[in-house]
């Protein structure tokens, strides 16, 4: 039986033209927001939303999964 993953990841980049763009990369989720603080929480809506009453081991999901975010920065030169 496969284990069930205890984590749902997401990538954070700079939006096109403003703002930041979240996406999941384990479930269909992307979001965006004008500031990180607001990115953030929409994505943690948006992941709530998505999974409210499903089936998490349908989507190979533990109970009360973690969100892992990676963030896309460009390097600062001195």
């Amino acid at each position: 039986m496969k284990s069930l993953q205890h984590t749902i990841k997401a990538f954070i980049r700079r939006g096109e033209e403003s703002g930041y763009v979240a996406e999941c990369i384990e479930i269909a989720v992307v979001t965006q927001g004008e500031t990180l603080d607001a990115v953030t929480r929409n994505l943690q809506e948006a992941v709530a939303l998505h999974l409210e009453d499903e089936d998490l081991a349908e989507f190979g999901l533990a109970e009360h999964p973690t969100v892992v975010v990676t963030m896309e920065v460009e390097p600062a030169y001195a």
